[in-house]
Order: structure tokens, then C-alpha cells, then sequence
């Protein structure tokens, strides 16, 4: 290279550089309350069973062989391994969760259990990396109100769903800091997304309840989301 090609080469180089990288969105925080993360363990596998809970909620959602689901903020696994059988060898289940520690022991089990159609992925706080336009069924399951960022987390999430795919959310009526959150405020909070609450049930045996949600309309700009009153 010419010492002149190698100076217009450097100038290109630094010019690069200064270019800022594009500016993120920028999404509302929530006005309420966020719960923490709580133990990803609930009590043990055969008493939350005898509950009855997952039976009614894959029952509520209309899981069927073939289908493509995801299981957001899977923990140790319990939707994930039922979901698994249902949607069969030509189904698909994407297990994710945002704590690389539950995620490592998520891939043990699966391995362990030889669950061939489940994938494990890592999150992110405000975006669940799903790949676009994937899934029939996306499934946050006593999850929501950990949130931190619920209209960026959810801006991002329906991006996943296939155009007549559902969002089902299980959670306990309940305010966020007692770990649940208010069905009103849920259908507020995601019709602020562009998604329509289609369902709603209350689960039996306590505070729990189930609700799906579909896509409603385009996705809104960011900056034109506005937040919920709690």
C-alpha cells in the first residue's frame, strides 16, 4: 500500500471510530413497585403438582403437539419439562431465564432428561433474546412481577410471537411487592405494548389467575409508551 492509501486507510479508520453507535430506545419505567427475584424453587415439584396449576394452564392455553412455545423465566425447569411432551417430537420449547447460574443448572437437567426439543437461552433483563416471529405460545409463569423493565421487557417479547400466537401470563392477584400483580394493571401494562387481553380465568385453589393476550395493532415507538398508575 501506497503511503497515500495508507493515510486515506487511517483517516477512513478514525473516522469509523468516532461514529456513535445508534441510540437505544428508550422505554417509561414501570410506576409501581417491582418485586425481587425471588427462589427459583417452589417448594417441591410434587406439591406444587398436587396444586393442579400447570395441568389447567396448558389446558387454558391450548398447547398442541407441533406447536412452538417458550418458557420465560424458566428456573429449574418445571413448565418447561411438562411443556416438552405436549408439543411432541415436531413441537419446539425455548427455555430462558436471565440467571446464568439457574440457566447452567436448566441445561443440566435438560441434558439429563434428554429432552431433544428444548433450547436454553440466556436473557437479558429488559429483552428475552427470542428469535422473531417464532411461537404460538410464550409463557410468563409467576414471573411478570419481577420485571424490572416491563414495557422495554415486553416491547421486546412480542416480537417473538408468531401473528396469531398468544401471550399467556400466569400470576397472583396480589400487589407487586407481595409477588403478583393486579389483573387491571396486567392489561393495562401490556395493552400500553399493543397486546389485547383475550382470556381470562381464575386458577383454582388460591390467588392465582391465567391470562393470554394477543398482538392488538403495530408495535409502538418507545417514546410514545406511557406508563400505568398503579
Amino acid at each position: 500500500m501506497s503511503n497515500r492509501g495508507l493515510c486515506a486507510f487511517l483517516l477512513l479508520t478514525a473516522l469509523g471510530a468516532c461514529r456513535q453507535a445508534p441510540e437505544q430506545p428508550r422505554f417509561p419505567k414501570a410506576d409501581r413497585e417491582v418485586a425481587p427475584i425471588v427462589s427459583d424453587a417452589f417448594s417441591t415439584e410434587d406439591v406444587r403438582d398436587r396444586l393442579g396449576e400447570a395441568e389447567q394452564v396448558l389446558k387454558l392455553a391450548g398447547v398442541a403437539p407441533g406447536m412452538w412455545v417458550a418458557d420465560i423465566g424458566a428456573g429449574e425447569g418445571y413448565y418447561t419439562v411438562r411443556l416438552a411432551p405436549v408439543v411432541g417430537r415436531r413441537g419446539r420449547v425455548l427455555a430462558e431465564d436471565i440467571v446464568p447460574e439457574v440457566e447452567e443448572r436448566l441445561i443440566q437437567r435438560v441434558h439429563r432428561d434428554n429432552l431433544e426439543n428444548v433450547a436454553v437461552k440466556l436473557g437479558e433483563p429488559d429483552d428475552p433474546k427470542l428469535p422473531s416471529n417464532s411461537f404460538d405460545r410464550i409463557f410468563l409463569v409467576h414471573v411478570y412481577h419481577e420485571v424490572e423493565s416491563p414495557y422495554a421487557f415486553m416491547w421486546h417479547l412480542r416480537q417473538g410471537l408468531k401473528s396469531n400466537g398468544e401471550v399467556v401470563v400466569v400470576d397472583a392477584d396480589r400487589p407487586p411487592k407481595r409477588h403478583g400483580i393486579p389483573p387491571r394493571l396486567l392489561q393495562c401494562e401490556l395493552a400500553a405494548v399493543g397486546l389485547k387481553l383475550t382470556r381470562y380465568e381464575p386458577i383454582a385453589g388460591g390467588e392465582a389467575y391465567f391470562t393470554s393476550f394477543r398482538i392488538a395493532g403495530p408495535s409502538p415507538e418507545p417514546r410514545q409508551i406511557k406508563p400505568c398508575k398503579a
